[in-house]
């Protein structure tokens, strides 16, 4: 491959990386056609975008990127599929699925909320992580139900008072 088709790959894989905010390195060796192909139809249902790329090239993009890659050594080792996401466990739900009637892909690395996820034991992590509007709507949720109680209550207890002068209006 000649260096300029290099530097052109470099560069589409940093816009890539400007446009995600997570990423996860997958070994996706051994997978064949059909099930690629399978593979990528999930990942466009789930908006995750799968890239495969020589692990030298995204090595490359990643130092340029300013990410230091000293511990993605490892995961940076034979066939790598990396898949992109703006939702930091979409991907990592993606692969639980998938893997569970092909084997494949195994994580081999991920980066997700500013943190750096190593191993395939991780999945079951990273599919637990709450994005960002999750958290929000928790929160939102915890706020209101203070509130609902304090309406809840003044609710029954008007109808109890409503109840009471029934009664009372009934026997005069």
């Amino acid at each position: 491959m000649k260096k300029e088709d290099k530097s052109v790959i470099i560069s589409k894989i940093q816009e890539t990386l400007q446009a995600y905010s997570h990423f996860y390195i997958t070994e996706a060796q051994g997978l064949n056609a059909e099930q690629v192909s399978n593979l990528r139809r999930l990942c466009d249902k789930n908006d995750v975008k799968m890239l495969v790329v020589k692990n030298t090239l995204f090595q490359k993009a990643l130092e340029a990127h300013g990410v230091d890659t000293k511990a993605l050594a490892g995961a940076l080792k034979l066939n790598s599929a990396i898949l992109f996401s703006n939702t930091g466990n979409a991907p990592a739900k993606l692969i639980k699925e998938f893997s569970k009637a092909n084997q494949k892909p195994v994580l081999k690395a991920a980066y997700v909320e500013e943190s750096l996820y190593l191993g395939e034991n991780q999945v079951d992590t990273l599919v637990s992580i709450k994005s960002k509007n999750e958290l929000i709507g928790d929160i939102i949720s915890l706020l209101q139900s203070p509130a609902k109680n304090v309406v809840s209550a003044l609710q029954s207890g008007g109808t109890t008072i409503h109840g009471v002068l029934q009664t009372l209006s009934e026997k005069n």
